[in-house]
């Protein structure tokens, strides 16, 4: 595989599983963003599902969060043009909130896979689906703050899942990998296994008990799950404006540049 991508597909059962890659570690470009949020809200919509799996594929990470070669575009745009490139970085950091978003209002329990590292993003998406298995390769970072920026278009979904504290030590150590088993007594991770296959087998077996769960006490439970984040439309947004800010900065500029020299 070369190409990124978005795919949903929906078993007999009313599974739906939605996959993404990008050839680099499964980092996620401003188009990948707009088209999970749209797989996710067109399976959330469509009355044959029951319950949604989002995963990536590919050997390396699960998601290695936003994309550099992005980054430095926005950055790059601001020598020519500061208000383009301030609206390029605030669109570009709004694809994260559209899929924050989209997973919080889909009426349906989204499920994670989570086989290898997630960075950023990747520690976003972990965050915000309502059950989350995972690999003991599965270490997770924020490394935002390292880059010049900070975790907050992500920031709420995590802090909600497992906590100021957590949440705190993960922005501020931002160079350090947190273990899955960190992870899962932090509450970002319910369930961590040896392997993929046990995972998967794991994964199946809470997928059959829920189809069979009735669509509607799951719909109001997640209504549950999710009080108190009604203002998340424009709390995403607007923090998306402060990261497509720091983006422009100096620092982060340096550090892109820097990092896609090695």
């Amino acid at each position: 595989m070369t190409e990124p991508f978005v795919t949903t597909e929906i078993l007999d059962n009313g599974a739906a599983h939605i996959v993404f890659f990008h050839p680099q570690s499964n980092s996620l470009p401003g188009s990948i963003l707009r088209e999970l949020a749209q797989h996710i809200e067109k399976a959330g919509k469509n009355q044959n599902v029951k319950v949604i799996i989002l995963k990536s594929v590919g050997e390396k990470a699960f998601c290695a969060g936003a994309s550099f070669d992005e980054l430095l575009s926005i950055a790059e745009t601001a020598n020519q043009n500061i208000d383009e490139a301030r609206e390029k970085g605030k669109v570009f950091f709004s694809g994260f909130a559209m899929v924050i978003n989209a997973i919080r209002k889909a009426p349906k329990f989204v499920i994670g896979r989570v086989h290898s590292k997630a960075v950023g993003g990747g520690v976003g998406l972990s965050a915000a689906v309502d059950y989350c298995f995972a690999t003991k390769d599965a270490s997770v970072k924020l490394s935002e703050l390292a880059v010049g920026i900070g975790p907050f278009v992500v920031g709420p979904a995590v802090q909600r899942k497992i906590g100021v504290s957590a949440f705190s030590q993960m922005s501020i150590q931002a160079t350090e990998w947190f273990s899955a088993q960190w992870a899962k007594e932090k509450g970002l991770f319910y369930e961590v296994y040896d392997d993929v296959h046990q995972m998967d087998a794991a994964i199946d077996k809470l997928v059959n008990q829920l189809i069979k769960s009735n669509p509607d006490a799951m719909k109001n439970l997640k209504k549950i799950f999710w009080e108190g984040t009604e203002n998340w439309d424009e709390l995403l947004v607007e923090r998306a404006g402060i990261s497509g800010e720091l983006v422009l900065s100096e620092y982060t500029r340096n550090f892109i540049l820097s990092f896609k020299k090695k």
